[in-house]
């Protein structure tokens, strides 16, 4: 075994992978590599839900040159009829001789079936290769298959004080147009973003993806990205029937806790999709039950981008799996809004923990990306 071929043939296939980044939801992102005496004799990735598998395209791409290949696949074949035939099929059929993996499918239906199956058929087969890179893939998917919530990341944007607005609630811009850009294909990855009625109320955004062709060289010219879901958490059923976001394309989601039939149908009427759940004990809507209804639907990745109320929310709760800190070189003085609402931190032993993952410059700002310390994300659970 040649530890340092399968590796680049893996970084390979993570490369593939990603041209699926904006388009395969609710499918995870694959890549795939045949390698025959040394030579790349087939490429495939998944494009979309309902399309050929990254494993089938690059057997269709290698023709008779498939039989005795090595294959190296970022994530473990299925072995189950979906809207597609099974991968493990194919790949018996076309007479490959070995699987490489960069890591098993978390999916019940198929977690070391596929994997298995091949074993079963005299096929040699490698697991975790480059499996961390592998993972980072598709982190939304393995988060709604093992535990049922979707991939949390929260974004916000900041002065280096520490400031989302200023005290009257003015906030455009505060970061670059480069950051800004960034953003946006943040939100085209993402199934689903999520803001509060006070940011509705307050700014009227879009909550869309607003970028050409141009910022998305993986995809092709005749399309772009899916817009994401938007959801509105309104506790009391406030959304305003001409707010911008509903004369948009692409679904709205209202997430409250007011069951009045009229007011439902109301927002029906003009485009919005209402879901009523229980109040938590604060009589807002409850969070984990809004994340695990939208990981039923398929949703796989959520951009929470809000207001300190609603963020301060979702990470007190342990609900956030990521932070996305963009931070402008500008000072906005300490009457200016702050970042989170954390209410009962009065102790220094209260202080919620972080870990950057990590640090770049987007233009003239800095992002940060960060996570919960491990004891305190655990705690969340």
């Amino acid at each position: 075994m040649d530890v340092g071929n399968d590796a680049r043939m893996m970084a390979r296939a993570i490369v593939l992978a990603k041209h699926g980044l904006y388009t395969t939801d609710p499918n995870p992102r694959v890549g795939c590599v045949l390698v025959r005496d040394g030579e790349i004799v087939g490429e495939g990735f998944h494009r979309r839900a309902g399309e050929p598998h990254a494993e089938r395209n690059a057997i269709d791409a290698a023709g008779e040159r498939a039989r005795g290949a090595t294959v190296y696949v970022t994530l473990e074949p299925c072995c189950h009829h979906g809207r597609t035939p099974p991968c493990t099929d194919a790949l018996l059929e076309a007479g490959v001789s070995r699987v490489v993996v960069g890591m098993e499918d978390p999916n019940p239906m198929v977690c070391g079936k596929g994997l298995g199956r091949l074993r079963a058929a005299g096929v040699e087969v490698v697991t975790g290769v480059l499996e961390a890179d592998a993972r980072a893939l598709n982190p939304g998917f393995e988060r709604r298959m093992r535990g049922g919530l979707p991939y949390v990341r929260c974004k916000l944007a900041t002065s280096l004080d520490g400031r989302t607005a200023m005290a009257s609630g003015e906030s455009q811009w505060i970061t670059s147009a480069d950051a800004r850009r960034d953003v946006h294909r943040l939100r085209a990855r993402s199934s689903a973003v999520i803001t509060g009625i006070g940011t509705v109320l307050a700014d009227d955004p879009h909550m869309n993806v607003r970028l050409g062709p141009e910022e998305f060289p993986a995809l092709w010219p005749d399309e772009l990205p899916r817009q994401p879901l938007r959801v509105v958490v309104d506790s009391g059923l406030r959304m305003p029937l001409d707010a911008r976001m509903l004369q948009l394309p692409g679904a709205t989601l209202i997430a409250t806790c007011e069951d009045s039939p009229k007011a439902i149908a109301r927002a029906n009427a003009v485009g919005a999709e209402v879901q009523v759940f229980a109040p938590d004990d604060r009589g807002h809507v409850d969070l984990r039950q809004l994340l695990r209804y939208l990981a039923e639907r398929e949703i796989n990745e959520v951009l929470v981008e809000s207001g300190a109320t609603l963020a301060g929310a979702f990470m007190q709760q342990g609900l956030t799996d990521e932070l996305l800190l963009y931070i402008a070189p500008h000072l906005m003085g300490d009457g200016a809004r702050g970042l989170f609402k954390l209410p009962g931190l009065e102790r220094m032993e209260q202080r919620l923990g972080l870990i950057i993952d990590d640090t770049r410059r987007v233009g003239p700002d800095l992002r940060l990306r960060l996570r919960r310390a491990a004891a305190e994300a655990s705690a969340g659970q």
